[in-house]
């Protein structure tokens, strides 16, 4: 696990290299998923398991601010037992790391058997879903060894930030001149994780010790930023076997501050792109709830932007991450996320690679 968390930056950087040429999108490669998205008439449909729901509910977030098309996050368990009646000119995308997911390939095919056109992200090529749907959209992640998903789940949000770009393009929602900003910045986002990576190993190591009595955890965030809470504590059931659990910030005082104490410490994403007028005002929404949870003597693990000292004064643990734009803060913060799992895995003696009752493709419902 601790390997493929330092891959990212290798595994990203192979994706951008597949995907994109020169200055843009690359023609040949990315013409099925153009011709998918202008088959996209109604809304779009996500539905996904586990981490790939999470990476879905960033992706969800990331089309209808980029390009206006309605998107809706569905379970995979769940999409399979719906009606289609309300599904009016909608495509269907599905994403899971191994293709092979048994929910996820069920929902895939019910939507083939509706008529509506599909889209496979999976870390698979020749994977059951990436054969069976109409596109194939493959993370270039490599094979992950280790059961928690981490290089697979940066891989996903890389995929679909990439076609929420491509969508945006192909509804003239952003300018030729704005895709060339967001590309440049992509093809910087390897190297950036990289330069940070070793010094969230070191940080994350020595927080994780200071929890290690820790046995339940609360995750906050607001916007993409709750996906990621929710995809974080889902790293440290999994792999600590801690109960985790993630809740948008705006929905701690609605019944969950119940559970705050000495035993339940929260970790909160902080991060902020300030060039964005919407990510600053849900920053400054999240540091003003950390101020109520100081006075109320909470313990706060905060991951926040590098040097930001009005979040440092609060939390009680800081792991910091420097600003970027908001649809890649996810990229960067999630990272941090999965090394605290690791580490709180490792002071509870666990075999991390392989968490008890679970299996790297769920092949049965």
């Amino acid at each position: 696990m601790l390997r493929e968390i330092h891959e990212q930056p290798a595994t990203l950087a192979a994706t951008l290299s597949r995907y994109l040429h020169g200055d843009g999108f690359s023609a040949e490669i990315c013409a099925p998923l153009r011709d998918w998205i202008k088959a996209a008439r109604g809304e779009i449909v996500i539905a996904a398991s586990g981490s790939s729901r999470h990476a879905g509910l960033v992706a969800e977030l990331m089309f209808e601010d980029l390009s206006g098309i309605a998107v809706d996050v569905e379970y995979a368990s769940e999409y399979c037992y719906r009606s289609e009646k309300a599904l009016k000119n909608a495509v269907v995308m599905v994403v899971s790391q191994s293709g092979e997911t048994a929910d996820t390939l069920a929902a895939l095919r019910k939507a083939i058997l509706a008529g509506h056109a599909t889209l496979a992200i999976t870390n698979v090529a020749n994977s059951t879903m990436s054969n069976e749907a109409n596109v194939s959209f493959p993370t270039e992640a490599g094979r992950e060894r280790a059961i928690p998903a981490t290089k697979s789940f940066t891989g996903q949000l890389l995929n679909l930030y990439l076609l929420s770009l491509l969508a945006a393009e192909a509804r003239k929602a952003i300018t030729p001149a704005e895709l060339q900003v967001l590309l440049a910045e992509l093809k910087s986002l390897p190297e950036r994780i990289s330069a940070q990576l070793r010094g969230w190993e070191n940080a994350v190591r020595s927080i994780a010790a200071k929890y290690s009595s820790a046995r339940n955890f609360l995750f906050l965030g607001r916007g993409v930023h709750y996906a990621v809470a929710r995809e974080g504590a889902l790293k440290l059931k999994e792999s600590a076997y801690l109960h985790a659990e993630g809740y948008p910030s705006g929905e701690l005082k609605h019944g969950p501050n119940a559970l705050v104490s000495d035993g339940t410490p929260l970790v909160m994403i902080a991060t902020v792109d300030r060039s964005d007028p919407e990510s600053l005002e849900r920053y400054q929404k999240v540091v003003h709830l950390m101020r109520d949870m100081h006075d109320q003597g909470a313990d706060i693990l905060a991951v926040a932007n590098t040097g930001d000292d009005a979040v440092a004064e609060l939390a009680t643990n800081v792991v910091f991450v420097d600003e970027m734009r908001e649809a890649l803060l996810p990229i960067a913060e999630v990272i941090p996320l999965q090394l605290f799992a690791y580490f709180m895995a490792i002071h509870n003696g666990i075999d991390v690679d392989h968490p008890r009752n679970l299996t790297k493709a769920v092949l049965s419902e």
